[in-house]
């Protein structure tokens, strides 16, 4: 193997040789909002047409559980090796920073695509998926789950102990996340609280991957594309930036 895909291959094996807590986990998590939302709300909301409140909430909740993984592996990887001083093993190798780049946010997007079709199988046993635009599903989550691995990379880089990774989660992911659209449509809201939501990059990533799934969102999947795709280029940008001068890792 070249450096980086041994690098890659071990942070595959990272999250795999605990694959009840990376993988199985996220996904009884997601079960668990599937089964408690759906069973309570199933008739007493309706988002479109021709779509039970159920099936509406399988692609948000997979969508969730993929950007949540892919932020955690790359984030925690990074900030173990720092806190644990192995991460002056990797310096002493000849690897580049896109080398560095590429094995953390691949490994990343791998964990949280895993999570998301594990998601889809479980929820199939319990309602019926339309693939309206197969092709939407599968951009929208491969640029969410690098985006987000990009992003922890951002935050693995920047925290120096594991309380402030921790707030980097809970304050800022998990809000995004949860008041991104997952459990609802902006639509329901009022026109304030519309007007933040708009500037919820999380909440083009999740409508967008849901127009692949029915055929119809909240607001237009090209804007939800060009919205994702800049945000991406911006975060992976400053993570491979980082990288290359060693930010909090070379001294």
């Amino acid at each position: 193997m070249t450096g980086w895909q041994m690098l890659f291959t071990k942070e595959i094996m990272r999250f795999w040789r605990v694959v009840g807590q990376t993988i199985g986990g996220p996904i009884l998590t997601a079960m668990l909002y599937l089964l408690i939302f759906g069973h309570a709300l199933e008739s007493h909301v309706k988002v479109y047409d021709q779509v039970s409140y159920t099936a509406f909430l399988v692609p948000g909740l997979a969508m969730m559980s993929l950007l949540q993984n892919a932020f955690a592996n790359s984030s925690s990887s990074l900030i173990t090796s720092k806190v644990m001083g192995n991460l002056v093993f990797l310096l002493l190798t000849p690897l580049s920073y896109w080398h560095w780049f590429v094995a953390y946010v691949g490994a990343a997007m791998v964990r949280g695509l895993v999570v998301a079709l594990g998601v889809f199988v479980v929820a199939a046993f319990f309602t019926d998926l339309s693939f309206a635009w197969p092709l939407w599903i599968v951009v929208f989550a491969l640029m969410g789950a690098a985006l987000m691995g990009s992003l922890g990379l951002v935050a693995g880089l920047h925290a120096e102990k594991f309380e402030q990774l921790a707030a980097f989660q809970n304050f800022i992911i998990m809000p995004l996340t949860f008041l991104s659209g997952v459990f609802y449509s902006i639509h329901s809201l009022p026109a304030f609280w519309q007007g933040v939501s708009h500037l919820n990059p999380f909440f083009y990533m999740i409508d967008g991957f849901r127009y692949g799934f029915f055929g119809v969102s909240d607001v237009s999947p090209w804007l939800s594309l060009g919205v994702v795709g800049t945000t991406l280029l911006l975060v992976a940008s400053m993570a491979a930036y980082l990288l290359r001068i060693g930010y909090r890792i070379r001294n």
